[in-house]
């Protein structure tokens, strides 16, 4: 029987019980609900042997630290990296292959193939030299594992999970092993994902949110091979072929072109043992070649794209870190203070909690091989537009600028040190940072040094990272509006710059709070952690 973790059930619980089961430190707790009125309930002290035992939630160790898995760096016969976390509590294994061949290694094969390597991850199960898509699936679900290919910009992704049993394991390993190295990318299967690759181009031209997206990454990396989106286009995609699909494997999908990550119920020695049985009965080739690195703007960038809405989105940012960058720590604990972390946030207060303008604004921070970016993105209705944009724009300047509050520093630590072990809170998570620690070329104890530095990290750090890393003066903005005038924004963004005392903090203007819902008064942190790549 299959658990669907959406299914909707109607329970009422008391609020009490809602917040007490939010703050315990317990990570299985298993609670009963009944539907009785509390008067027919009885209650026998003498049953609760453990009330005096009990210890109050205010007495719990508010530094308590949570030690990270022990990452093993395993040695590999085809020297391909190979990261595993012994967990031994289940009788699983999950194995993640990750390729340097994402959508940013479209034009390996040449100009203009963007949405290749998406392709091959779509059509990579479709069937081989020998056995169709329906006995490839059949094979998998007999031995009750889950296998999965995906593409996101940096990377290729394949992933297994599987139960240790030798059994189930090695045939589930070996059928792997045979879709990578002989996928045949029919055309059947082409024909089918360009047919539904067109309708989803048609629902992104409905959508100013994906349009202001796909756009932004154009306009901020230029010819670079970060600028196409992942899925391609529809120029694009009607280049592809399934003799380039199978030379994209050839090429790409090759061991010496991966990093292997391993966690489950297994030793060192098996996991080993695996690595290269797997790195061994890949082709064998060579890495890709390094990204190049995109060329910084020097001045406002503004594309404007008109769509006839009453409603008004806003992007904007500029590049920002690799993922290797040692500033990286101190810039996720900044970012996290200026948009990050929902109503804590001096974004979301200056936009929603003083003036209104939007029901959600929010900082992000890309890192990645190549130089990732730095943005800020919010909805406002159009005759708010201008307002707002000021109002965002002299924010980040006095961000930057100004001395960082300590208090607000500390307690951003504090709410990104509390979420910290969700990062490896199931034998997936550890598995996937695993993975992109491996990709990233970070030290195998990298979660460990990571919890530190967050913990020991400055406001000279913070503030030092601020003024390098963060700018407002050169910043690529995508508007889609009904209406904007391009230069009238320009010279407003220039005079911000010219006349820095005036500041967005103090503006004093009138908050609508007719039409913004309340605030919630229960305010939970959005986590901030190293994870593996997500941006598509």
């Amino acid at each position: 029987m299959n658990f669907n973790p959406f299914s909707t059930y109607s329970i009422k619980i008391p609020l009490f019980v809602c917040i007490s089961l939010l703050y315990s430190p317990l990570n299985h707790a298993e609670v009963e609900l009944d539907n009785h009125d509390e008067t027919d309930a009885v209650i026998d002290d003498s049953v609760l042997k453990a009330n005096s035992t009990l210890q109050s939630l205010k007495n719990l160790d508010k530094h308590q630290q949570y030690q990270a898995p022990f990452v093993q760096d395993l040695s590999n016969n085809q020297k391909v990296r190979t990261l595993f976390v012994s967990a031994t509590d289940l009788p699983i294994v999950d194995i993640q292959l990750t390729f340097n061949a994402g959508s940013s290694q479209d034009e390996a094969l040449g100009k203009g193939l963007y949405g290749m390597a998406n392709m091959a991850a779509k059509l990579i199960t479709e069937g081989t030299d020998q056995y169709t898509a329906k006995e490839i699936a059949s094979t998998f679900e007999g031995l009750g594992a889950q296998f999965s290919v995906t593409a996101y910009r940096d990377m290729f992704v394949v992933r297994l999970r599987v139960l240790s049993d030798p059994e189930k394991l090695n045939p589930a390993i070996n059928t792997m092993l045979h879709v990578l190295n002989h996928a045949q990318f029919n055309p059947s299967g082409l024909n089918l994902v360009l047919n539904n690759t067109k309708v989803g181009q048609k629902q992104i031209q409905e959508n100013p949110s994906r349009i202001m997206n796909i756009r932004f990454y154009r306009a901020l990396y230029g010819q670079h091979p970060y600028a196409e989106p992942t899925v391609g286009t529809n120029g694009s995609l009607k280049k592809i072929t399934p003799e380039l699909l199978r030379a994209y494997r050839q090429k790409l999908l090759v061991a010496q072109n991966m990093n292997i990550a391993i966690t489950g119920n297994l030793t060192a020695a098996d996991a080993t043992q695996l690595a290269n049985l797997i790195s061994q009965n890949l082709t064998q080739g060579e890495a890709a070649q390094a990204l190049p690195e995109p060329q910084d703007q020097s001045d406002f960038n503004i594309h404007y794209i008109p769509f006839n809405s009453t409603q008004a989105n806003v992007m904007m940012g500029h590049l920002a870190i690799q993922r290797s960058d040692p500033d990286r720590v101190a810039l996720e604990v900044a970012n996290q203070m200026f948009g990050g972390s929902g109503f804590n946030s001096i974004l979301m207060k200056e936009l929603r909690v003083k003036r209104g303008y939007t029901y959600g604004a929010y900082s992000n921070l890309t890192s990645t091989l190549a130089q990732g970016f730095f943005s800020l993105s919010y909805s406002t209705e159009q005759n708010q537009l201008m307002d707002s944009i000021k109002v965002a724009h002299q924010a980040l300047r006095d961000f930057v600028k100004n001395p960082i509050q300590r208090k607000q520093l500390e307690e951003t630590k504090e709410g990104m040190l509390r979420s910290f072990p969700m990062t490896f809170s199931s034998n997936a998570n550890i598995n996937a940072q695993i993975a992109s620690i491996g990709f990233y070329q970070l030290p195998a104890d990298y979660l460990t040094q990571y919890q530190k530095q967050l913990s020991q990290v400055t406001t000279k750090q913070v503030q030092k990272a601020i003024q390098k890393h963060l700018r407002a003066d050169r910043l690529t903005l995508v508007v889609v509006a009904p209406t904007l005038d391009q230069n009238e924004l320009k010279d407003m963004l220039s005079a911000d710059l010219a006349n820095p005392d005036q500041s967005s903090t103090n503006q004093n203007k009138q908050v609508d709070t007719q039409a913004m819902p309340d605030v919630p008064t229960l305010i939970i942190q959005k986590t901030i952690r190293p994870q593996a790549e997500s941006t598509k």
